[in-house]
């Protein structure tokens, strides 16, 4: 792929004219002069006030975006050292003062006694926000901030930079992933092994790195008034509508409905190999033997085939995917040197989304490849509210628009696959409720106890991750293989970067279930909803969002329970 021809953060045109349409957003002085006029301006009366947040949100989406091709770039080359020189000295030199401004016009706004005559249905959302912003800075904390993005920068590059030798060639961890499909269980052990030899060469030094962040963290919590980072990020991350406690909820219904069924789903794997008991290479194989999945031969059939589910689907759908096979915003296989995982970004100045992935020709890529492109029809659906604020939504609705694809894309996959085979690939996806689920969990409730616990030493954290292991994990021997069990909680690159932001994925994942639900009824109403709720963005509370694309906020043990039994059913019906 090819990086962009017009400076960082900058486009052709712009929508007002407070922001210079070449702005180099990634230089601070010729962002401070903009910032600094919109905290020197009057309030008069709430019309100025309007004035000033669409201001702020076109030089916002310029610095955002400034941000966002610099992260880009950092992660698809963590090989590069300019690449990785200029994101550092983004983070080290504009970053902490756009903090810093941010936070004074947060309070200029949020102080204002002009904000109370804002239009309460369209502002009050954002003030909302601003408010908890408002409450929470620290400037003390911005040096914090920064040094934990930078360490967060380290885990990537650590983990971009894992390689093994195996099957006469130089690997990445994620193109070793498809061998632990492959019907060979000598094969699948020793490119297990491999890879598990691979990560513990460097888990001391992901160890030192958390520990790291978690001193941080806690200083930070603690510099806001904070007892813990727990209940201190989960006021940052705005969650009006649930709460630490109702986390704990989610962690009780997931271990009474979905840890059964993925017990009885690791049973019926274990009988259908042949095997008394199952170890961590036989989670991923095709229980009845037969050759693993594989959609695609290239990143080029990935997305022509993946343009035609969408069409299929939908014409607006397939019309925004194409939209995106242009302008450099597709970086999709796998190579030495790129960071690891997927995401999708959006470049808020020119309003165009960025799709970062690993594909190696995988099943899971597949899943990622609709999963990003969920997450992409939410930026472009939402992409024309002038308040950037409000073309991103909380992350537990986020994640439904990227989650609901998934399932929505089921009835399609004979695009890839025989019959027998998108059958086959149709189960894996909705036994993903009864094995992801535990996961979430046991990642959410490692976190509740890592920053509850923040002075714990290495052996106490390797206890409390083995006992949700028990609690929450799939029915595998790991006889001899303690040591890499311990640490197997440092492949989840959320708890690194994304402190506690990985609960959404479950609370998304009860959201899609609904809406897949709903359109085994009626799939052009289920369509309908799920793009009027993502063209809604931010701009509603989150039970509104959930609401408005058919489903409901609300992650107990009736409704996952209830849910579970649906995926059961839908299993039952399916063909082995």
């Amino acid at each position: 792929m090819t990086t962009a021809t017009l400076p960082f953060g900058s486009v052709a045109q712009t929508a007002r004219p407070f922001v210079p349409a070449r702005l180099d957003a990634t230089d601070w002085s010729a962002l401070e002069p903009l910032y600094r006029a919109l905290v020197n301006r009057t309030f008069k009366c709430s019309g100025c006030i309007e004035e000033l947040l669409l201001d702020r949100s076109e030089l916002d989406s310029a610095a955002g975006e400034a941000e966002a091709n610099l992260y880009i770039n950092m992660t698809r080359q963590t090989n590069n050292d300019a690449a990785q020189q200029a994101f550092s000295s983004f983070v080290d030199n504009v970053q902490p003062k756009l903090r810093s401004i941010g936070a004074e016009l947060d309070r200029k706004v949020v102080s204002s006694p002009h904000a109370k005559d804002l239009d309460q249905a369209r502002y009050g959302i954002l003030l909302r926000r601003l408010a908890v912003e408002v409450e929470l800075f620290r400037e003390a904390n911005i040096v914090l901030e920064t040094e934990l993005t930078k360490l967060d920068q380290e885990y990537s590059k650590i983990n971009g930079a894992m390689t093994v030798e195996f099957d006469g060639k130089t690997q990445t961890l994620p193109q070793m992933a498809r061998y632990l499909e492959e019907p060979d269980r000598v094969l699948r052990e020793r490119a297990w092994r491999a890879t598990a030899e691979r990560r513990f060469v460097d888990a001391d030094r992901i160890d030192a790195l958390y520990d790291q962040m978690i001193a941080l963290r806690r200083q930070v919590a603690a510099n806001a008034g904070y007892e813990n980072f727990r209940d201190f990020q989960h006021r940052r991350l705005q969650r009006f509508d649930y709460t630490p406690a109702d986390c704990e909820t989610f962690h009780t219904s997931v271990a009474a409905s979905c840890v059964p069924a993925m017990q009885r789903l690791n049973a019926e794997r274990a009988v259908s190999l042949g095997l008394e008991r199952l170890r961590p290479w036989d989670l991923g194989v095709d229980p009845k033997g037969r050759p693993a999945l594989r959609p695609f031969q290239n990143v080029q059939e990935l997305v022509d085939k993946s343009s035609s589910i969408f069409h299929r689907m939908d014409a607006e759908l397939g019309r925004m995917f194409d939209s995106m096979r242009q302008g450099d915003c597709l970086d999709l296989e796998s190579r030495v040197g790129k960071a690891p995982g997927g995401y999708q970004y959006q470049r808020q100045r020119s309003r165009t989304p960025f799709i970062f992935m690993n594909a190696a020709g995988l099943h899971r890529d597949l899943i990622t490849m609709v999963h990003e492109a969920g997450h992409a029809f939410h930026s472009l659906l939402s992409k024309d509210d002038a308040l950037v604020e409000y073309r991103s939504s909380p992350i537990e609705f986020a994640e439904v628009a990227s989650t609901s694809m998934e399932l929505l894309t089921l009835p399609y996959l004979d695009t890839f696959y025989s019959e027998s085979d998108a059958n086959r690939a149709r189960r894996d996806r909705l036994e993903k409720f009864a094995t992801l689920m535990p996961w979430i969990a046991q990642i959410d409730a490692f976190q509740h106890w890592v920053y509850l616990h923040p002075t714990h030493t290495h052996a106490e954290r390797a206890r409390a991750w083995l006992d949700l292991g028990a609690r929450f994990g799939p029915t595998v021997d790991w006889s001899g293989l303690e040591r890499f069990n311990e640490r197997s909680w440092q492949r989840q690159l959320h708890l690194f970067g994304l402190p506690f932001y990985y609960i959404e994925y479950g609370i998304a994942e009860v959201g899609a279930m609904q809406v897949w639900m709903r359109s085994r009824t009626s799939e052009r109403d289920a369509l309908a909803a799920y793009q009027r709720g993502l063209a809604l963005g931010g701009s509603r509370p989150l039970p509104d969002l959930f609401a408005a694309a058919g489903c409901k906020l609300d992650f107990g043990p009736v409704v996952i329970g209830s849910l579970m039994h649906e995926a059961s059913a839908a299993l039952d019906a399916l063909p082995q």
